[in-house]
């Protein structure tokens, strides 16, 4: 099968832009850093929303959307963004980046979950071993945490969350996808998800940001790299290569984000980690494996 030379230039930039932003969320919403969670990703999305939008109109791409398409984007942007990106968010006020990024690696085991329910046929067993590896992985992960402190338990729990509301809209879109420039379906996510925050925000009662220069350094890299550019191409690497290839950013991000988690803020990589992390990555790989076995035989959307 021949791979698209656009499709694997943009996964390479989503396995390095997205490993690098959990570092980024961490620095802008640790103790200190000036930045509640979700009044973080509100100022995100909505600055990052703008300019995919201004760029189109700019260059007289279609950026009005239809009811329809107003629904679907609405769904993405809840899903992927207030849901996925939110809880992650949250969570790395408590959590290091680089656990984040190693629990959050689950998203594969959620979006074959997902296909099953949605295809109704129940999981090979090699695939029912391979989500339990996987689950275990984060088990091992998540321990010393809880164990250690109640408070974590919160933290931990919307980890595993996300990459389930992360998934939901992944598959959604592959299956629904809008006849609009990717840049303009970037772009409505970004804002519907940013609507998402600020009904989170006024619910929490968010105190006004008082960023550090590091956090504001931190918010320009998630609105430049993480958003506008990362998240781009991660929309059109899922229209340009097979779902079990663009999922590979599963094993690098972790790799990613616990390498500089270690360098920049000194994050402990603990025999914990390691095992957990191995756990979770063997637990992915068995669900890639399937996946090709399943749709062996099939011609997928993606392909």
């Amino acid at each position: 099968m021949k791979l698209s030379k656009a499709g694997l230039m943009h996964l390479m930039i989503v396995y390095l832009g997205w490993g690098s932003t959990y570092l980024a969320i961490r620095l802008a919403v640790r103790e200190g850093a000036g930045f509640p969670p979700f009044a973080l990703a509100f100022v995100r999305v909505t600055i990052a929303g703008i300019l995919l939008l201004g760029w189109n109109l700019i260059f007289r791409n279609r950026v009005k959307i239809t009811r329809n398409e107003a629904a679907v984007l609405a769904a993405l942007g809840l899903l992927m963004w207030t849901g996925g990106n939110g809880l992650v968010t949250w969570a790395e006020t408590k959590v290091h980046s680089g656990l984040a990024a190693l629990v959050v690696a689950i998203l594969p085991v959620w979006i074959s979950l997902i296909d099953m329910v949605i295809d109704r046929r129940l999981p090979h067993w090699k695939l029912a071993l391979s989500i339990v590896i996987g689950i275990g992985g984060v088990t091992v992960l998540s321990w010393p945490d809880i164990s250690s402190s109640s408070h974590q338990l919160g933290p931990m729990i919307g980890l595993l969350l996300a990459p389930l509301t992360w998934a939901a809209g992944t598959v959604w879109y592959i299956r629904r996808t809008p006849s609009l420039n990717v840049t303009v379906i970037s772009g409505w996510q970004h804002l519907f998800g940013a609507v998402g925050f600020l009904i989170v925000m006024l619910i929490r009662q968010e105190p006004m940001p008082n960023p550090t220069p590091t956090a504001w350094g931190a918010l320009f890299y998630l609105i430049i790299v993480g958003s506008i550019i990362a998240f781009t191409s991660y929309m059109r690497i899922l229209t340009l290569l097979p779902t079990q290839i663009t999922l590979t950013y599963a094993y690098v991000n972790p790799v990613v984000a616990v390498i500089l988690g270690y360098i920049v803020l000194s994050e402990p990589i603990t025999a914990w980690t390691i095992s957990g992390a191995v756990l979770v990555l063997l637990g992915v790989a068995g669900v890639f494996n399937n996946r090709e076995q399943i749709t062996s035989g099939t011609v997928s959307k993606n392909e």
